[in-house]
């Protein structure tokens, strides 16, 4: 947790239409999701929720105290017994009483308060932590597609250059109209590819907008690049560091998880184990008439008392079985998740790795592609290559972007899923 400090480099502007401008890096933009993004605040309240209920476990056990006061009236009775009678005076009682009750269940039962609560921490950081990655992953890809956006255009500048010499060439009659309709189709499908990479380019701000807990209308500004954020040398570094269980959040929450089962065992095993109370009464009578009538009742009282249950037609036996059992199967998957995620591990480090050669030959790619292209355009404008040529070129080009934004994503996800089970 870097702390609220960190969003002080982030520049925010209001404009006339008091929408919200924010110009955020990658780390900004993360510590501004923490602390603002709503799925986060509700596990924030579970927390707080567990705590209160942890101490609502705690609470059972402590002594509880009342107290109660009444005012009785007879309305002038009085008792006759012969040649006696008794007046029933109105009378005022004031009580107090102090209760405690003990048992194995109860403790057991903070127990597994407890544990809840260090589930519902858990969850927590898993929660930031799959907010942080999310942010991350939008981030890069917003990058990804402004960058692709631009690099159509650029394209599209370029076509749209060959095409206007095109149609002058066809007028003067060194150039066939097909030559001229053929590039008229090309600008076409790269217009085409401009509005649907915008329109995904948008979709990221909007999920983006959602994951920073911001209005629809806040302008979001991305102030660093890809070049800025790829580091290859840190995602190897990833694929040989040591996998270690206990840093992984699912595996914590599985092993909460089996102690939780351990615990629900034993507290069916206390259903059956005696339940100590006591208690304590103080009681205050007080007449209101001329003389005191019969008052029996006694000004302190104390008591305790043990029950035990005997005899319950296997009720209780058959539910620590089923309790047995279901920690049994609990114990079986906590062994199965860690094989599965050592397995994982090393599949996330072959991805990691297949991921990072990929994007280096696609980046490579785009590069050979970008000069054919632009030698082919070249040699088009003087005559030296026919317009199937340049479409195909042209086609190729879009191609390899295309390719190289899927590499440039698929090595973004491969080294936050690593990250993730690594929890770095």
């Amino acid at each position: 947790m870097i702390g609220l400090c960190c969003l002080l480099g982030a520049s925010l502007a209001v404009h006339a239409q008091d929408s919200l401008r924010l110009e955020l890096s990658l780390e900004e933009a993360q510590q501004y999701a923490l602390e603002n993004n709503r799925t986060l605040k509700n596990a924030s309240i579970d927390v707080l929720k567990a705590q209160a209920t942890h101490w609502q476990s705690i609470s059972s056990m402590l002594p509880q105290i009342s107290a109660k006061a009444d005012y009785s009236d007879y309305c002038g009775y009085e008792m006759n017994f012969g040649m006696m009678s008794i007046p029933m005076n109105p009378y005022g009682t004031l009580g107090v009483t102090a209760s405690m009750a003990f048992s194995g269940a109860q403790v057991v039962a903070v127990q597994i308060s407890k544990i809840a609560q260090r589930m519902s921490d858990i969850s927590l950081k898993m929660s930031e932590q799959e907010t942080m990655d999310q942010v991350k992953t939008l981030y890069y890809s917003a990058l990804v597609m402004e960058q692709t956006v631009e690099l159509l255009h650029r394209n599209l500048d370029n076509m749209k250059e060959l095409y206007k010499y095109t149609e002058e060439s066809v007028k003067v009659g060194i150039a066939e109209q097909t030559d001229a309709d053929q590039l008229l189709i090309q600008l076409s499908t790269m217009r085409t590819g401009i509005y649907s990479s915008a329109t995904s380019l948008e979709m990221v701000y909007n999920s983006l907008r959602l994951q920073l807990g911001v209005d629809v209308n806040t302008e979001i500004v991305l102030t660093q690049s890809i070049e800025d954020l790829l580091n290859a040398e840190a995602a190897f570094a990833l694929v040989s560091e040591d996998f270690d269980l206990d840093n992984n959040y699912n595996y914590q929450l599985l092993k909460e998880n089996t102690e939780l089962s351990k615990k629900q065992l034993n507290a069916q095993k206390w259903s059956v184990g005696p339940q100590l109370s006591a208690f304590y009464q103080y009681s205050a009578k007080t007449y209101f008439g001329k003389d005191e009538g019969m008052n029996m009742t006694p000004p302190n009282m104390v008591g305790v008392s043990v029950s035990l249950p005997l005899f319950s037609s296997l009720n209780k036996t058959k539910a620590i079985q089923a309790a047995k059992f279901d920690y049994e199967k609990q114990l079986n998957t906590l062994e199965e998740t860690e094989d599965a995620l050592r397995i994982q591990h090393r599949q996330l480090c072959y991805n990691l790795e297949t991921a990072l050669q990929t994007y280096d030959t696609q980046k490579k790619n785009i590069d050979v592609t970008q000069r054919v292209f632009n030698n082919i355009s070249n040699k088009y404008e003087v005559g030296a290559a026919a317009s199937l040529d340049l479409t195909n070129a042209g086609t190729n080009l879009i191609n390899a972007q295309s390719s190289y934004v899927q590499a440039l994503m698929e090595l973004v996800n491969a080294q936050i899923a690593l990250e993730q089970l690594l929890n770095k």
